[in-house]
């Protein structure tokens, strides 16, 4: 990946929560990997601001285990963490344990309109494998997930979900090369989407679930076999 695909420049206002911000965004769709470095001119530069709302939210999110604090060369910063398979487990327990949740909540609340939203996220991955923009797929996935639990209404609970998120959305641009092409877990969003739709929210909930534990399931073998060699 390359880091000019990862920032956009930020307007000049609020630009200690918007640094903030933009970097979490940046690791929730997928623009990190594990092991990339977080060095703070090279951010600043990328959002044209200065060091210091870097520095912050680098250090809001070391201090909340999201990144690593290492030395990374002139100008300081971070790692993006390249988790263990028994660390991976246990966010993906957190995530099948809360999403279904989420998601058989926003079945009571979703309407039309918001539903073809998601539903144009789901198209979007499609195409973005299509045409072999991978790293835009994982954007794309993090939308469509996020655009249901959006709708949940239950605040704490899309916290929880996003702090697990943003520890293990890095880890999932290992399973680019080998399973997105396939579109191996695509059939488990058309039917949580489709159960929305039906206002069904315990299937919702199902198909949400056993996307999540097939994506745990190849994944952990991809860090187990990384381990072993």
């Amino acid at each position: 990946m390359t880091a000019s695909a990862r920032l956009t420049t930020l307007a000049k206002t609020t630009l200690w929560d918007s640094a903030y911000l933009a970097l979490k965004s940046a690791l929730l769709e997928g623009r990190y990997a594990p092991g990339d470095r977080i060095v703070l001119r090279d951010i600043a530069e990328e959002l044209g601001i200065s060091l210091t709302p870097v520095r912050d939210a680098v250090n809001r999110l070391t201090a909340e285990k999201i990144l690593d604090r290492g030395g990374v060369g002139n100008g300081g910063g971070a790692t993006v963490p390249l988790l263990n398979t028994h660390q991976f487990r246990q966010l993906m327990t957190v995530r099948s344990s809360l999403e279904p949740v989420a998601c058989a909540a926003a079945a009571q609340h979703a309407d039309v309109a918001q539903l073809d939203a998601i539903e144009a996220c789901l198209f979007a991955m499609k195409r973005s494998v299509n045409e072999h923009h991978k790293e835009q797929y994982l954007a794309e996935h993090y939308r469509f997930h996020f655009g249901i639990y959006a709708l949940c209404k239950m605040p704490i609970v899309l916290e929880l979900i996003e702090n697990a998120w943003l520890r293990c959305s890095p880890t999932l641009t290992l399973a680019l090369p080998e399973y997105i092409p396939g579109l191996k877990r695509y059939e488990f969003h058309v039917a949580a989407l489709a159960a929305l739709r039906r206002g069904d929210a315990a299937q919702a909930a199902v198909a949400i679930r056993a996307d999540i534990e097939s994506a745990r399931d190849d994944i952990c073998l991809l860090l187990d076999k990384a381990n072993r060699s």
